[in-house]
């Protein structure tokens, strides 16, 4: 039913391909069943000019090396206990990233709710990026995957209707990038991050 989207579709500058993700799926096929999300939220990190970016300054360290690669590259890193998953963008050479701070689940309810807990409220599941990760039982491991292979891919979806964009969020020492409205989401969907102006 889901297929990965072609390659063509990461051909984008950073902040149309930001948008661009809202409404796609994120398909993660496991043993256990297939997990699907829906892309309600991301946030656009443009690489060398942007203070909040881990790679401001062309910061080139073997947690941002994937940033330098391919656009449709998966970059996951640490945060506290969190995994959070990315979409490099761009040239090659130019480290820029998208966040994927949201999504709305489609299908694999069961396995979702078993990797967030039982007791969480479905709406809490995946409404920001390290509980987003932790539903679709993503790792460190998807390190310089590719969006368009399998078991972890994007597939087709539909951009909606609206799009709220504004600043992006925990990064207060990141001087005037704090401010850059680089953050987008989809209009009154319940999934968005509790983050909102």
């Amino acid at each position: 039913m889901y297929t990965p989207i072609d390659k063509s579709f990461f051909d984008a500058p950073v902040l149309e391909l930001a948008k661009k993700l809202i409404g796609q799926y994120i398909v993660h096929e496991l043993l256990e069943g297939t997990i699907v999300v829906r892309i309600v939220e991301t946030e656009a990190y443009q690489g060398p000019e942007d203070q909040a970016a881990h790679s401001f300054d062309n910061r080139r360290t073997k947690r941002t090396e994937v940033m330098f690669g391919l656009a449709g590259l998966v970059y996951t890193y640490q945060m506290h206990t969190h995994t959070l998953m990315n979409v490099v963008g761009g040239a090659v050479g130019t480290p820029h990233a998208i966040l994927i701070r949201a999504a709305e689940p489609v299908t694999g309810f069961e396995r979702m709710k078993e990797n967030r807990g039982a007791h969480l409220k479905m709406k809490d599941w995946t409404n920001g990026p390290g509980k987003l990760t932790k539903a679709l039982g993503v790792t460190m491991q998807y390190y310089g995957h590719h969006w368009t292979e399998r078991p972890l891919f994007i597939a087709e979806g539909a951009v909606p209707a609206e799009i709220i964009t504004g600043p992006r969020v925990g990064i207060g020492n990141s001087g005037e990038a704090v401010h850059y409205p680089w953050r987008f989401y989809e209009k009154d969907n319940p999934y968005v991050s509790k983050y909102r102006p």
